[in-house]
């Protein structure tokens, strides 16, 4: 791509350490590097990407957080501000049935289910102060740059990142406002994308991370941010349910935190290696709302934000490797999420912090674009692989069903601690775990009632998702004829019900003859489900221009 004919050749920039991603791994790596610089005395100049218009502008999450992570990165957060003031002060945990629900006791739950000295917050806000404390130590950080491609040495280790072409036409071809994209080269490349990077689907391939590893499993999450009524509010609470509208077969669970001044976060979390092709993470969702436990929060509130995320879910044993010639992966790119806990950004922000102390140690001794080996020896000597070892059992517990999962996890947990002597595998990976549509039958969802549940057109609207439309589309597909020969064939096209924008749809003559996939990229809200869950591989999700797709306000 760096040669292609008939376009001038990029300009580039040289840096120490190159990171992608101004999630919450990116700017640990990059507070921590310049950390340890200062601490040193030396100059290390570091450059974060951050493919959406501002940062934190596509960061979603729940969010609870446990604080262990910044504790140990910046132990003043408190006096400088950050914005982590609402403690949770209860759990409570539901299982939903069709009309009613039962509360279970708090005393037998796991240590990791309970959420004492943990904070709620917005992951988007609190990242936009972990880029102030990162511009403040001197890092450069250039949001609304989408890194398409890495760069490679003649010893094909990794030097660093190119970003995409601004103002390439559908055709292919520049238009007057094209710019062409910048080389950003670095001794070391940090990769913190998020869950199912694309950058980092590419590095998997070449260097072949996955081999000797299990498939990566994921999750979509989906949340709704409400203003709900005063006298509803419970500063605090945290309130997680299992059980309704899923069944028992299909993995997943939903959430209430209450924070903020009257504000209430609403998700559901659908595990991607459900079977039905005819099931709806979105109308689940929105099913889901229209409980009477939850509904009685929401009614006569305001829904002001919606966005939804794959969830990199596979825990330890879905790690790939850590290391390629010249960077590392962090956050939830390699899959550091804990599940169990329901938790990924102390998880993330610790990763990157080891990562940069493994660079840092290259940098200082005039080390450049070789094996990081230090990364992954770092992280089996942390807590953070002590948690994650604890929970390497929870995926593929749930994946034997809710109720049998639920409970053979919760004596993992209580009994053994999280050490029981055995390891658990998963038995494939998400997209292969879809049936055909004749095994199952067409599932009648409710329509909105516009109160408390919605269209996913009017959910869009409210992500500030944007895209030009003269663009190549983003959502590429690797053979045109697959989702009518195979995927509607086979499975009804399923990618109409798995997308949470609605952005694929089956088109038919007047004559209802002739079908075609229509793809409405301009709605895409990134989360890299169609990526993940596709059954035949067949669509392949890649960055559009940088500074597109949502902006999540206080998410």
């Amino acid at each position: 791509m760096a040669q292609q004919a008939g376009l001038p050749p990029r300009e580039a920039m040289e840096f120490d350490c190159v990171i992608v991603g101004a999630g919450p791994s990116g700017l640990a790596a990059a507070i921590r590097l310049k950390q340890l610089a200062a601490a040193s005395g030396k100059d290390i100049s570091v450059v974060v990407l951050e493919k959406g218009s501002e940062v934190g502008a596509h960061i979603l999450s729940g969010a609870v957080i446990d604080p262990v992570g910044l504790n140990r990165l910046i132990p003043e957060w408190r006096e400088k501000g950050a914005p982590v003031d609402t403690p949770v002060t209860e759990d409570r945990f539901l299982v939903l049935g069709p009309a009613g629900e039962v509360r279970l006791p708090n005393w037998p739950m796991p240590p990791m289910m309970k959420n004492h000295g943990n904070y709620i917050v917005s992951l988007g806000a609190l990242c936009k102060w972990l880029g102030e404390q990162a511009t403040e130590l001197g890092v450069e950080i250039y949001p609304g740059f989408a890194a398409v491609e890495a760069l490679y040495n003649n010893r094909g280790a990794v030097v660093g990142v190119a970003t995409g072409d601004m103002g390439i036409g559908r055709d292919g071809k520049p238009k007057d406002s094209f710019v062409r994209g910048m080389e950003l080269r670095g001794k070391y490349t940090l990769i913190g994308e998020g869950a199912r990077g694309s950058l980092t689907k590419m590095l998997i391939k070449k260097f072949e991370l996955d081999r000797g590893h299990e498939p990566q499993k994921y999750g979509i999450g989906i949340k709704e941010l409400w203003q709900v009524a005063p006298e509803k509010h419970q500063r605090g609470l945290v309130q997680h349910s299992f059980g309704w509208p899923l069944d028992n077969r299909t993995g997943g669970g939903s959430f209430l935190y209450h924070y903020g001044e009257n504000l209430v976060a609403v998700g559901f979390v659908v595990h991607l290696n459900y079977e039905n092709p005819y099931l709806s993470p979105y109308e689940e969702f929105q099913r889901f709302k229209t409980h009477p436990e939850i509904r009685k929060f929401l009614e006569g509130g305001k829904r002001i934000a919606y966005g939804a995320r794959a969830i990199a879910a596979g825990g330890l044993q879905s790690l790939p490797k850590l290391t390629f010639p010249g960077g590392v992966l962090v956050g939830d790119d390699a899959g550091f999420l804990n599940a169990s806990r329901i938790k990924g950004s102390h998880c993330a922000i610790k990763s990157g912090a080891l990562a940069a102390e493994a660079c840092f140690e290259a940098l200082a001794a005039e080390r450049e674009r070789d094996e990081l080996t230090a990364f992954p020896q770092k992280f089996e000597q942390s807590w953070l692989y002590d948690e994650l070892y604890r929970a390497r059992n929870f995926k593929p517990w749930m994946a034997k069903g809710m109720q049998l999962g639920g409970l053979m996890f919760g004596i993992d947990q209580i009994l053994f601690r999280g050490k029981a002597p055995w390891t658990l595998h998963h038995s494939g990976p998400d997209h292969a775990k879809l049936k055909p549509a004749s095994q199952f039958q067409p599932i009648n969802y409710p329509k909105p009632d516009g109160i408390v549940s919605f269209d996913r057109l009017s959910s869009v609207f409210l992500s500030s998702t944007n895209h030009e439309e003269d663009q190549p589309c983003h959502l590429t597909l690797k053979d045109a004829s697959v989702p009518i020969r195979i995927n509607l064939a086979e499975y009804d096209a399923p990618e109409q019900r798995y997308c949470p924008a609605g952005v694929y749809e089956i088109v038919r003559d007047e004559a209802g003859q002739n079908p075609r996939l229509q793809i409405n990229a301009q709605n895409c809200v990134h989360c890299k489900t169609c990526d993940i869950k596709d059954p035949t591989q067949n669509i392949n999700w890649v960055v559009p221009q940088g500074g597109e797709g949502p902006t999540y306000p206080n998410m």
